[in-house]
């Protein structure tokens, strides 16, 4: 089984959006039996909460229902999953910080990510902006960055691991 973690500070918002959206991805590729994900957030400020109500609000507009409640990362995840995803550079920073608290040592480079390096339309932008603060356009616009990336960080696994994909029409054939 191959695990993914995607992180943000607060799991209520990027993190909870782009594990829906990878979710949907992987099983519309018919992987949901190889690939399974979950989200967390560095910080423990909404723990037990749903996802912010506007980005599921954008979800369900996409054909999404976020039912994730936010936890936050804890020393096991760095053991339990092979890929930590995370949002920023604060969050990529924080999640290194506390895997050598409670390894002694960091994140290898190819568990650790930072989503939008997989983005194909970053430019020079490496952060998934946090829409908290913002108006209800920028949640929308989360959702476009982490469907993109999701996309590609989804076939970036498939190649990596080497993994068959079956269309829905005819499940015997490669895509």
């Amino acid at each position: 089984m191959i695990n993914v973690l995607f992180v943000c500070l607060g799991n209520i918002c990027r993190s909870p959006i782009a594990e829906g959206v990878f979710k949907e991805l992987v099983k519309e590729k018919q992987l949901d039996n190889i690939i399974q994900c979950d989200s967390a957030g560095t910080a423990a400020y909404h723990v037990g909460s749903l996802a912010d109500k506007r980005m599921r609000k954008v979800a369900l507009a996409n054909g999404i229902t976020l039912t994730h409640q936010s936890r936050q990362l804890s020393y096991a995840d760095f053991d339990s999953y092979n890929y930590i995803v995370a949002m920023d550079q604060s969050n990529h920073d924080n999640i290194r910080k506390e895997s050598f608290r409670a390894n002694g040592s960091y994140l290898p480079e190819h568990q650790l990510y930072l989503y939008r390096m997989f983005d194909p339309q970053r430019g020079t932008s490496i952060t998934v902006p946090d829409p908290y603060y913002e108006e209800n356009s920028a949640f929308e616009e989360v959702y476009q960055i982490v469907s993109r990336s999701g996309i590609a960080f989804l076939n970036f696994l498939i190649e990596k691991h080497n993994l068959t994909v079956k269309t829905s029409e005819s499940p015997g054939n490669l895509f």
